[in-house]
């Protein structure tokens, strides 16, 4: 099947077109943490020739425990997001976790992320989908690759072609996930653009007892064998200090790395296009 390419803003998603960065911290924590990271993230993707995509998630409704951070409130958070959009005229990605914040994220956002846990949840992705917005649907760790072409299809069913998939790892036993890299061959044989999420990739889920843990000392070798297999783009959730996260700490590139990681996978990915041609 044809690559599909699809426009965010005034980037282009597939088809060949160079890939794509989402980045930035798990979740909105303050202005100031989001104006720093859109900033440097903007600059340093600039410098590279990379397209760059901001993310945050204005609230995590899926914790390992009730005790988790959730967030700074949704209408506090979105605010925040649309300050980063127009401050530095960035694309901004959010996760949506029901149809009722559906419409108030579509105002912000350009890309409605469907979470892993909820991407066979028909009404949300109906919903986010007929926004006429971007939709993002992260395969669940329980899915098989080929089946959210299943998913794909309730969003273009609501009349909105642009759909992106992300690999985000598989349950792999208890307290672990594994990445495939066949995934992202299979998904995109669907026709979809396809993302690398490497750093949920590394999460131990209820690995440490009342929260997630993680192994982020892998996420260059996950986001370089996903460069050299083809992506449309990488995921990366990263902050300045990931230990003093709020959420997702123990999978949160640091900062410093931001750089050195884009410049292999750059690098790589102008190779594999050299031995494609």
């Amino acid at each position: 099947m044809e690559d599909k390419i699809i426009s965010v803003h005034d980037i282009n998603v597939g088809g060949g077109n160079p890939p794509i960065i989402i980045a930035g911290p798990c979740v909105v924590e303050s202005r100031d943490l989001a104006l720093k990271v859109a900033d440097e993230a903007k600059r340093i993707t600039r410098k590279l020739g990379l397209p760059y995509i901001y993310k945050s998630s204005y609230k995590k409704a899926n914790r390992s425990s009730g005790g988790s951070f959730i967030g700074i409130g949704i209408d506090e958070a979105l605010k925040i997001l649309a300050e980063v959009k127009s401050e530095f005229d960035l694309p901004i990605l959010t996760d949506v976790h029901s149809e009722t914040e559906v419409g108030a994220a579509a105002e912000v956002a350009d890309i409605l992320q469907i979470p892993a846990f909820l991407c066979r949840q028909t009404e949300l992705l109906v919903a986010a989908g007929k926004t006429g917005r971007v939709v993002n649907i992260k395969k669940g760790q329980f899915m098989a690759p080929e089946d959210m072409r299943l998913q794909a299809e309730k969003v273009e069913a609501a009349g909105n072609p642009n759909v992106m998939l992300t690999e985000r790892g598989t349950t792999f036993g208890y307290h672990n996930l594994v990445v495939d890299m066949r995934s992202l061959v299979i998904m995109k044989e669907a026709g979809y653009p396809v993302i690398l999420d490497a750093t949920h990739s590394l999460q131990l889920p209820g690995g440490e007892k009342d929260r997630t843990g993680g192994q982020p000392q892998y996420i260059f070798p996950i986001a370089r064998a996903g460069a050299a297999v083809g992506i449309d783009g990488l995921f990366l959730e990263t902050h300045p200090d990931p230990s003093k996260a709020l959420s997702d700490a123990s999978t949160q590139l640091k900062f410093e790395l931001f750089e050195p990681l884009l410049k292999q996978i750059r690098a790589i990915d102008s190779a594999r296009r050299g031995i494609d041609t």
